[in-house]
C-alpha cells in the first residue's frame, strides 16, 4: 500500500494507520533526512526478522539502529552517558547521523550488537518525528538494499520494488 503523506504537516488520520500498522508488527518504507529506509516497531521481534530477510541479512549478525524522536529516548535505551557526550549529540542531532552508544537492558536482544551497543538516529525529518510521536516508542530503521539513487529516493520506484514484501511504502 502506497500512502501519500504531507511532508510539513502529515495527515494525522495517516499516521494513525502507520502506527497500527507498526503496533501490528507491519513493516514500512519510509522517509527519513537521508534516504527513504525500512521500519518497524523495535518490540516486534518477527517485523525485525522480515526486515532482515529484505535486506538477506542473519538477524543474529546484522548491526541494526533504531530511529528515536528525541534525546528524551536516550535514557531509556542507552547506558549513562558523559556530558561530553551529550552535548555533543545535543548538537548533531536531530541530523542524519547514527551514534553507536552502549545499549542499556531496555533494548531489545535481536537489536544489540556482540559489543552490547545499539546505534541511534534521531532524524530531521518532519514525517518520521510524527510517527515517532504516533506510535510512542522507536522505530528499528535499516536502509532499503538496492544500487541507484532511485532505489532509495524515488516512492514509486521503492513501491513497485518493495510494496509486496512490506505493509506501507510512505511517500513524503
Amino acid at each position: 500500500m502506497l500512502i501519500h503523506l504531507h511532508p510539513v504537516n502529515p495527515q494525522p488520520r495517516l499516521l494513525s494507520q502507520i502506527a497500527e500498522c507498526l503496533k501490528g508488527g507491519g513493516v514500512i518504507i519510509y522517509p527519513t533526512d537521508t534516504i527513504y529506509g525500512l521500519g518497524c516497531d523495535i518490540s516486534k521481534p518477527k517485523a525485525v526478522e522480515r526486515i532482515c530477510h529484505i535486506k538477506n541479512i542473519d538477524p543474529i549478525k546484522a548491526q541494526l539502529s533504531f530511529i528515536c524522536k528525541d534525546l528524551s529516548h536516550l535514557s531509556d535505551y542507552t547506558k549513562s552517558i558523559d556530558t561530553p557526550l551529550y552535548r555533543m549529540l545535543k548538537e548533531y542531532l536531530p541530523g542524519p547521523y547514527t551514534f553507536i552508544l552502549p545499549a542499556s537492558k531496555m533494548v531489545p536482544k535481536i537489536l544489540k550488537s556482540k559489543k552490547e551497543t545499539i546505534g541511534l538516529r534521531i532524524p530531521d525529518n518532519e514525517i518520521c518525528r510524527q510517527i515517532l510521536e504516533t506510535l510512542g516508542n522507536p522505530i528499528l530503521s535499516a536502509s532499503l538494499p538496492g544500487d541507484t539513487v532511485q532505489e532509495f529516493t524515488d516512492p514509486e520506484i521503492i513501491h513497485e520494488k518493495f510494496g509486496e514484501r512490506v505493509d506501507m511504502v510512505i511517500d513524503g
